[in-house]
Parts: C-alpha cells; sequence; structure tokens
C-alpha cells in the first residue's frame, strides 16, 4: 500500500475513530483540542488527497468491492468537507457550553461519514457511509435528548432519509442482476431495464438526502438541533451529499434518457416553490433551512442537464455561504436567545463583525455581482437554457426569488427597529471563537464564484465534464435581476402565508399517506396477532397435553409391551439359531473341508517331478481335445 493510500484510508478513519473514542469515553477536559487538532490533520489529508487522486479498493462480496477513489469531482468537494468541519468546530467551541465531548465526538463521525461518502467508488462504500451519516444526523439533530420535541424531530429525519435510502439497495440489486457490477462508474452498463431501475433507486435516495420534493418537510424540523450541526448538515454534510450524489452518478442519469429531464425537472421546481416557503418564513433558521433545499435544486438541476462541473461549483461555493448564515444564526440565538426576524431587527449593528459576514453571504446567496453564487448559479442557468429554454426560465424565477429570500435576510439585520428593548436588554455576547469562523467563511462566500469564471471554469469542465463557459449575457441578466430584487425587499413586506409556514404542508401529507395508514397497517396486524394468532396458539396449547397424554398411553400400552414381547421372545430365537449353527452349518462346513482334501490328494498325484510323466499327461490332455473336438464336428 503506497503513502497516498494510506492518506486516503487516514482521511476517514482517523476522525471517525478520535469521534468514537470522545464519545464513549466522554473526556470533557480534552475534548475541544482534541476535535480541532482532528479536525485540521484532516483538512491536510483532504488537500492532499486532492492532489494526489488515490484509490483503494477491498474484495467485500463477489462483483462488489469496497472501493474509495479521489476523482476530479471529490477533489474538488472532499477539502470544502473537511474545512468547513473544522470552522464549524472551532464555532463550536465558543457555541457549545456542555457535553463538549459527544457532541465533537458525533460531529467529527458526521464528516466521517460525509468524507467517506464523497470518496465511495461502489455501492458497498456509498452504502456504509450513507448509513453512518444518516444514524449520525439522528443524534445530532436530537442531541439535547432531554428534549422531546428534538428528538423527535431527529426520528422524524432518519426515518424519512432512511426511507428514501431504500432507493440504494435497490439500485445495488439491480446492477448486480444487469451485470454491470457494484462500481458507480459502471452502472451505465447494465443490461436491459435493470439500468433504468438502477437510475431510479439512486435518484430517489439522493432526493430523500438533499431535501428535495418531495421529502423537503425533514429539514424543517431538523432545525431543532444546535446550530453548529446545522450549519454542517446543511452547508457541507448530508444535505449537500445527496446533490453531490446526483452528480456523481450523472453519466447513469444521461444514460437512460428519462432521469436526466426528471431529475432537472424536480430540482428547478424544488427550487421555486421553496424558495417560496423560505421567502414567506418568520424565523431565521427556517428559513435558511429552505433556501438550503431551494440552492440545492440547482444542483440538481445541473445533474439533470449534465452540467457537473457548473453543480460541482455552486455545490462548494454554497458550503461556504450557507455555513457562515447558520453560524450566524447560532450566534445570535445565543446572544439573544430569538431567531424570530422581529426579534432580530437591527443585530447586524449591535455585533458588526457578525453583521458583515453575514452581509456578504446574504449579497452572496442572492447572487449579487462579483460573489461567489452570482457566477456558479448562472452556470447552472447557461447550461440549462441549452437544455431547454422552459427549464430556463423556471430557473430564473427560482434566482429571483434567491435574491428576494435573501433581501430579507439582509434589511432585517440592519434595519432599524422600534422595538429597541429586546436587543437592549439582552445581556449575551458573541464570542471570538465564533468570530474568526465567520471571517474565513466570509472570504469563501466572495471569492469561490472564481470556480465558475474562466481560467477555472475551463479547467473543472475538462476534468469533470460540462457545458463550458458561462455566457456573458446571462451574468449581466442574473446580477440585475439579483440587485433589483434585492433593493425592491427593502420597501416590500413579505406575507407569510400558512402554506409557506407549513412548508407546502408536506409533513402533514406524508403523515396522511405514509404514517396514518402505516400506524392503522400496523394497528390491524396486531389485533390480528392478538385474537387471531394468540388465541389459535392458546387453543392448540390446550390441545397438546390432551394428545401427549394419549400417545403416553399408546407408548405404555402398545410399543412398551410390544417391546417386552419381542425380548421374550429373543432367547428362545437365540438358542433356535444357535442349534442350527452348531447342527447344520458347522456340518456342512466340514463335509466341505472333506472332500477338498480328497480334491487335493488327487490333485498331488500326476506331480512326481518325472517329465516323462509330464510328457505323457500331456500328450493324453491333447488327445482328449482332438476326440472331443472331432465329435463336436461331426454332431455340428
Amino acid at each position: 500500500m503506497t503513502g497516498a493510500q494510506i492518506a486516503l484510508l487516514a482521511m476517514i478513519v482517523l476522525p471517525a475513530a478520535v469521534g468514537a473514542v470522545l464519545v464513549l469515553t466522554r473526556t470533557r477536559r480534552f475534548a475541544i483540542p482534541i476535535a480541532l487538532m482532528t479536525a485540521g490533520l484532516t483538512t491536510v489529508l483532504a488537500l492532499g488527497n486532492a492532489l494526489a487522486r488515490p484509490a483503494v479498493s477491498y474484495p467485500f462480496v463477489a462483483g462488489a468491492d469496497f472501493a474509495l477513489e479521489i476523482d476530479a469531482l471529490a477533489a474538488l468537494t472532499l477539502p470544502m468537507v473537511a474545512a468547513v468541519t473544522f470552522l464549524v468546530l472551532v464555532f463550536a467551541a465558543g457555541n457549545i457550553r456542555q457535553s463538549h465531548a459527544r457532541f465533537h465526538g458525533l460531529m467529527l463521525i458526521f464528516s466521517a461519514a460525509a468524507l467517506a461518502t464523497a470518496s465511495a467508488a461502489s455501492l458497498p462504500a456509498l452504502l456504509f457511509a450513507w448509513e453512518l451519516m444518516g444514524a449520525t444526523s439522528y443524534a445530532l439533530i436530537g442531541f439535547w435528548w432531554r428534549d422531546s420535541d428534538r428528538v423527535s424531530a431527529g426520528l422524524t429525519a432518519f426515518i424519512t432519509t432512511r426511507t428514501a435510502d431504500l432507493g440504494l439497495y435497490v439500485a445495488a440489486g439491480a446492477a448486480l442482476a444487469g451485470g454491470a457490477g457494484m462500481a458507480l462508474a459502471d452502472l451505465p452498463a447494465a443490461q436491459g431495464p435493470w439500468g433504468h431501475v438502477a437510475a431510479a433507486g439512486i435518484l430517489v435516495a439522493a432526493l430523500g438526502k438533499a431535501g428535495q420534493l418531495p421529502f423537503s418537510f425533514w429539514l424543517s424540523g431538523a432545525m431543532k438541533g444546535p446550530s453548529p450541526v446545522s450549519a454542517l448538515l446543511h452547508s457541507a454534510a448530508m444535505v449537500a451529499m445527496g446533490g453531490y450524489l446526483l452528480l456523481r452518478v450523472e453519466p447513469l442519469l444521461a444514460s437512460t434518457g428519462w432521469a436526466g429531464p426528471v431529475t432537472a425537472w424536480i430540482g428547478v421546481i424544488t427550487a421555486v416553490l421553496m424558495g417560496a416557503v423560505a421567502l414567506g418564513q418568520r424565523d431565521l433558521k427556517q428559513l435558511l433551512a429552505a433556501s438550503t433545499v431551494a440552492q440545492l435544486g440547482f444542483v440538481v438541476l445541473a445533474a439533470g442537464v449534465g452540467a457537473v462541473s457548473g453543480g460541482a461549483a455552486h455545490l462548494v461555493a454554497h458550503a461556504s455561504v450557507k455555513a457562515l448564515l447558520f453560524l450566524a444564526a447560532g450566534a445570535w440565538l445565543t446572544a439573544l436567545g430569538t431567531e424570530e426576524f422581529v426579534k432580530l431587527r437591527g443585530v447586524a449593528r449591535r455585533w458588526p463583525v457578525t453583521g458583515v459576514a453575514a452581509t456578504v453571504a446574504s449579497l452572496a446567496l442572492a447572487g449579487v455581482a462579483p460573489l461567489s453564487l452570482w457566477a456558479t448559479k448562472d452556470a447552472v442557468l447557461t447550461a440549462t437554457l441549452e437544455s431547454s429554454p422552459w427549464l430556463y426560465a423556471v430557473g430564473l424565477v427560482a434566482g429571483a426569488l434567491s435574491a428576494a429570500y435573501s433581501g430579507k435576510i439582509l434589511w432585517t439585520i440592519w434595519r432599524r427597529s422600534a422595538r429597541e428593548s429586546v436587543d437592549s436588554n439582552a445581556t449575551g455576547t458573541v464570542s471570538t471563537p465564533e468570530q474568526v469562523p465567520l471571517f474565513v467563511l466570509a472570504v469563501g462566500a466572495a471569492l469561490l464564484g472564481a470556480l465558475a469564471l474562466p481560467p477555472l471554469s475551463g479547467i473543472l469542465t475538462a476534468a469533470m465534464g460540462g457545458h463550458g463557459e458561462v455566457s456573458v449575457t446571462e451574468l449581466i441578466i442574473s446580477a440585475g435581476v439579483a440587485a433589483v430584487v434585492v433593493l425592491l425587499m427593502r420597501r416590500l413586506r413579505t406575507p407569510e402565508p400558512g402554506w409557506a409556514l407549513g412548508w407546502l404542508g408536506l409533513e402533514a401529507t406524508a403523515h396522511a399517506i405514509v404514517v396514518r395508514p402505516s400506524l392503522a397497517l400496523a394497528h390491524a396486524l396486531a389485533w390480528f396477532d392478538d385474537q387471531v394468532v394468540d388465541r389459535s396458539l392458546n387453543a392448540l396449547a390446550g390441545v397438546v397435553p390432551v394428545f401427549a397424554r394419549s400417545a403416553a398411553r399408546v407408548d405404555d400400552e402398545g410399543i412398551d409391551r410390544g417391546v417386552e414381547v419381542i425380548a421374550g421372545a429373543m432367547p428362545v430365537i437365540a438358542r433356535g439359531m444357535a442349534r442350527v449353527d452348531d447342527e447344520g452349518i458347522d456340518r456342512g462346513v466340514e463335509v466341505i473341508a472333506g472332500w477338498v482334501r480328497r480334491l487335493g490328494h488327487l490333485a498331488r498325484v500326476p506331480q512326481t517331478g518325472a517329465v516323462h510323466q509330464y510328457l505323457l499327461q500331456a500328450v493324453v490332455v491333447l488327445a482328449v481335445g482332438v476326440v472331443v473336438w472331432s465329435i463336436y464336428l461331426v454332431i455340428g
């Protein structure tokens, strides 16, 4: 094994192992420095792996290796995942005031699962990382386990994504049935209908993790988790990995003929509808959650139209933007005890460092030039226009909504409020460990758009595939729309309709269509078990003793007596057999032995040792043979 391969394994095993130790031992005193050192070293390993591009593979089952590989897409994504994890943990050092070991340990395991997902090159490796990521997200969302609402939110997220995750198992079975093997790169080669089944399975699993329609509602409840968890979950880990997976299997989507367009339309419709949901929120974290789903819609759209490089650039730039905004929301929540917009007015004036960083991220999220998401979003839209003008038109609406909900954040945090009592009476602070990561992330939010502009865009397109340079016309149109909408939001008061606050009623619909019927079926099966199965078993249990007694009577009166009779007859039979042996068999053997002795004596008579006698015997035998042969000829 080479050093590069060891570094690839260490990038995943190190945070997972250290995280497990922290969770199990609860080493409170050194939890924070250990976690930060581990996350920092993991970031260095991720950068090294991005440059070295190693691959490892281990036999798992026949035709299905456990494979990890750093291709161009993973090389861009892995450093982002590791760096955001490190910055979030730095923030958490000043924001999470208790249970340091358990929190940091779970976050390290969570990041290890995301890194494994990004580097997985086969379905067995992907399934392992995918499952670990889902299980850890449940523990992190419900981190404050004494609060039943938080635990319930974690359970909702876990069950929803686990339901969608079944698609990966369907895809694995289809890959084997189609003779393609389990490597992600080989899936387009699946024969017959199995390639379509594999594409459908992966699409469902990825949409569930990315929170795309109809699975979006679980992200609303996930906001009950700690803010650092929300930051990592939405920016660089589980939600982002759903979009990443679709970019990774874009050749499979394209090979089916139908999966690409379906994926694109799901992504763009999600971007529009969840953008409208974000605009109608009255809670900052709820707005950010809905906007995450909307922005991942652009990544899903990119996978559908084949714009892998543009989608990857948008994914990476969005990670920096969204991590910053969630961390800022967490800092204000800790300081003020609220996330409601009406109570956050003017909050940027009180903590200007946090406010300026959040402003950069909000403008980038809006698509204002020259910040990051302006260029990356337009790279996706340029490719979309080449694919379908209708998709492009809906994508423009989604972009305008991005500017609208970002403008709502921007003007709220800077607007002077008539209700100054909340801010003036609050005694909380935003600590330095909380502010430093925001500054670093703000730099990324401002500059990462260069990934979608020349010359970097050409390099990414050559390495990953895509649709070439972003259109200058598109850049101008998009920048103008974003600027106008953001300025309009200063004067507009956005409505907060119930359908937006309820996230389109998706959770209620899921309960009506899935949860309640499932519970009704469970109750029916429980009734059947109690009233039919249990009663049948009880009745059978009453019959069994009767049968057992009857069987015992047959055994005592029939079988035992038969055995006794046979046992009594055996000595008589034995004596008869002995008499036959002595008087019959033994005498017969003696007679045969006597005849054999006589024949042996007669056979010794010719054996004299004289040659002339042997010659005479031969002549006699020959003469007898001639006579017999002559008689045969005469008779014949």
